[in-house]
């Protein structure tokens, strides 16, 4: 990484508990003592960061989530020649809970792989428009991951099966294909806990919900690109954000591009 390439980027996507994304690139740059109102999940990608937190030094190795509490004072620089180059999540100060605080100042570093590819998963969901019920399923399992971790004596989530709600979620998703629903507004109409949907749906079905609406999308796209529709008007036919959102999508279930799919129709 050489001098000079210092990068920004910064987002505030329309998922309920995160108040921004953050991913940036610094060579030299050095964070001075300050706060967050909300909590700092971070993930850096290469390099390392070295900060102070409660006046105690940690350190993020590349295979490291660290979760800054809200409210705590830390600073924050490159602990590598190169500099380093991270990914984070700001989460409203109440999608952990306060009581969490403590626990997180006392260990603001975990290492857990799973946890790890979950928190980038999560990232690669928030960079895409008209994914969002995907961020928010990925959001919900990495808080429990991270609640398992601050409250250790907890012990490790139920491996329950609920068929009855898991039946019900995907009623409202067959009711909701076009416009969509979130993950937030299934758990209020369900009167469940979004992790709690999220892991009966997937194990009832071997799928995610976010998956099984997508799934219900392109079927749509497939049937009106066959009668001959251009895939511009499928897209906002069908509940995708934008043609490329299809076409991303599209190709991933399908194997090849809309446009191509509507050209070998006979």
């Amino acid at each position: 990484m050489a001098a000079g390439q210092d990068l920004v980027t910064a987002w505030r996507p329309v998922v309920p508990g995160v108040t921004e994304v953050f991913h940036a690139r610094f060579t030299e740059y050095a964070y001075p003592m300050h706060v967050h109102d909300a909590w700092t999940l971070l993930i850096v990608d290469d390099g390392a960061v070295r900060y102070d937190l409660d006046r105690h030094e940690h350190g993020t190795p590349h295979d490291t989530v660290s979760l800054l509490p809200p409210h705590v004072p830390h600073n924050g620089s490159p602990a590598t020649p190169g500099g380093f180059r991270k990914r984070v999540v700001y989460l409203d100060a109440g999608r952990l809970g306060e009581e969490l605080i403590g626990p997180a100042v006392d260990s603001p570093d975990l290492r857990d792989p799973v946890l790890r590819v979950r928190v980038a998963r999560l990232h690669s969901a928030l960079a895409r428009p008209g994914d969002e019920l995907e961020a928010e399923s990925r959001l919900t399992l990495v808080a429990e991951r991270l609640r398992l971790h601050l409250r250790p004596r907890a012990g490790a989530p139920r491996r329950f099966r609920d068929p009855v709600l898991a039946r019900r979620l995907r009623e409202l998703l067959d009711a909701r294909v076009v416009p969509g629903v979130s993950l937030e507004e299934a758990a209020r109409s369900l009167h469940a806990h979004p992790a709690h949907l999220v892991r009966a749906f997937s194990g009832a079905y071997g799928i995610a919900p976010h998956q099984y609406l997508m799934s219900l999308r392109v079927g749509r796209a497939r049937r009106l690109l066959l009668d001959g529709a251009p895939p511009g008007e499928v897209a906002s036919a069908t509940g995708f954000y934008d043609q490329a959102h299809l076409t991303r999508h599209f190709r991933k279930l399908v194997g090849v591009t809309p446009g191509r799919y509507r050209n070998s129709a006979r």
